[in-house]
């Protein structure tokens, strides 16, 4: 497999980071913006950097499991936060700002969101693809255009205002459904 090859999948793995990047940006305080938006960007680079080398190591052992339940997991944990947004977004929807997101939330978003490399783990390890080298470039990819989609969702709050929540909340749970329906339908 080729740099740019490693580098498109490295994007196509990162779109629902990218959203989930631009979700939290709709519900972010003003304060610690910036740190907020670096720590988004490494936890879900990292974990979509981690995930291939587990996927790749793990190989066959796990495969069918990973493979029958990572859309599960991760259609569970999306509606989870993204239910827990719009309950938050409708309880302040009385007040002018949104609940701030925390470490612990965008721990478990990066790994909802990155399941899906996983796979691609697995079948890196059947082309004999450098996993090292693979997982960097997709990291970075995904490091990278989180960096940008987080400033859109801020860019967005100001004009949705205390109903960001509950957008941001639908979103999720859409991804969520998405990755289900991909794998169950295709």
């Amino acid at each position: 497999m080729r740099i740019w090859e490693i580098v498109l999948l490295g994007l196509g793995l990162s779109m629902d980071a990218a959203a989930v990047s631009a979700v939290n940006g709709l519900a972010m305080k003003k304060r610690r913006r910036a740190g907020m938006i670096l720590l988004m960007a490494v936890v879900f680079g990292g974990f979509q950097g981690i995930m291939p080398i587990i996927g790749y190591y793990a190989g066959s052992v796990f495969t069918d499991i990973i493979s029958q339940y990572a859309h599960m997991i991760a259609l569970f944990l999306l509606t989870i936060i993204g239910g827990k947004m719009i309950l938050d977004g409708i309880k302040e929807e009385k007040k002018d700002d949104i609940k701030s997101i925390t470490v612990g939330l965008i721990l478990v978003q990066g790994v909802a969101t990155s399941i899906d490399a996983l796979s691609i783990g697995v079948g890196f390890a059947a082309l004999s693809v450098n996993i090292w080298i693979a997982a960097a470039i997709i990291s970075l990819t995904t490091f990278a255009v989180c960096i940008l989609t987080v400033p859109l969702g801020i860019r967005f709050s100001n004009t949705l205002k205390s109903k960001a929540g509950i957008i941001g909340g639908l979103i999720l749970i859409g991804i969520g459904i998405k990755i289900f329906i991909d794998h169950v339908f295709m």
